[in-house]
């Protein structure tokens, strides 16, 4: 009888042990793998997002074709180079107006007097007169010339080299633009984007970029070389001061020029 008593006790201890155990393990399991989901989670959610090859904005691109050019013309006709290009992207709608794409004009220069190809487009008025050109470098060195040939921007150039905010006023004040908020919009640009980093690079390579060499034609005891160079097809007077190492104004002095175009065939003396 008591074996009997015994066995049954073990019976019933065994099978109220064993299901409660199994139970409480896989909810213990089960806990802890929600509790790990929860906290990567929770950690991934708190990670910086990191764009990985982001695509350049329009701007951006813009800025990387033409920031050479726009040194190029601070060196040689004294505008700041963070103004060119802003007055770039926001005249020619980051190149993508129709002046820009149809005219190669970038900043939005009406004919006055020109005697070059023309486009017409409504601006303040309906269907006027703009100036058309055969490649973007062109429309670059013609709008050094508007400003530098013209007497109304004259009080520009007695600011600092750097000083962009006081040339972006100046450019409305002197006509430049009917919008009022011209001068903020350069500026916005500007700084948004940087431009003053093109500035202060020309500004701390003057000494290096403008050395010339010398060359060849006997002068005394001196030597140098007077190169000639005869106009083909495409040729402009910013790609050969690129090609020879000088610049448009030294060009235009040594031969007379009066304007920027060129004639197949013609002979140009190459300044040293």
């Amino acid at each position: 009888m008591k074996i009997r008593y015994i066995v049954i006790l073990i019976v019933l201890s065994a099978m109220s042990c064993g299901p409660k155990k199994g139970i409480v393990t896989k909810r213990k399991n089960d806990s802890r793998n929600k509790t790990v989901v929860v906290k990567e989670r929770e950690k991934d959610s708190e990670k910086p997002i990191v764009k990985v090859n982001e695509a350049p904005s329009t701007v951006e691109v813009y800025i990387a074709l033409y920031a050479e050019i726009a040194k190029d013309k601070m060196r040689t006709h004294k505008i700041p180079a963070s103004i060119t290009l802003a007055q770039g992207v926001l005249e020619s709608g980051v190149g993508r107006g129709r002046l820009a794409i149809e005219a190669n004009n970038h900043f939005g220069i009406k004919c006055h007097g020109w005697k070059g190809a023309k486009i017409y487009h409504d601006d303040d008025r309906s269907q006027e007169c703009f100036r058309k050109y055969q490649r973007a470098e062109m429309s670059y060195e013609d709008h050094s010339e508007f400003l530098t040939g013209r007497s109304r921007y004259a009080s520009l150039f007695k600011l600092k080299p750097d000083d962009y905010k006081g040339w972006a006023k100046g450019l409305r004040a002197a006509g430049y633009a009917t919008d009022r908020q011209y001068p903020q919009k350069l500026i916005s640009l500007i700084e948004r984007y940087q431009l003053y980093k093109y500035d202060d690079e020309v500004l701390e390579g003057t000494v290096s970029k403008t050395a010339r060499k010398s060359t060849t034609i006997i002068e005394g005891h001196k030597k140098s070389v007077t190169k000639k160079h005869t106009v083909t097809k495409g040729d402009t007077l910013y790609s050969l001061s690129r090609l020879y190492k000088t610049t448009v104004d030294a060009i235009k002095a040594e031969n007379n020029l009066r304007s920027n175009n060129l004639t197949i065939g013609q002979q140009l003396i190459i300044p040293n």
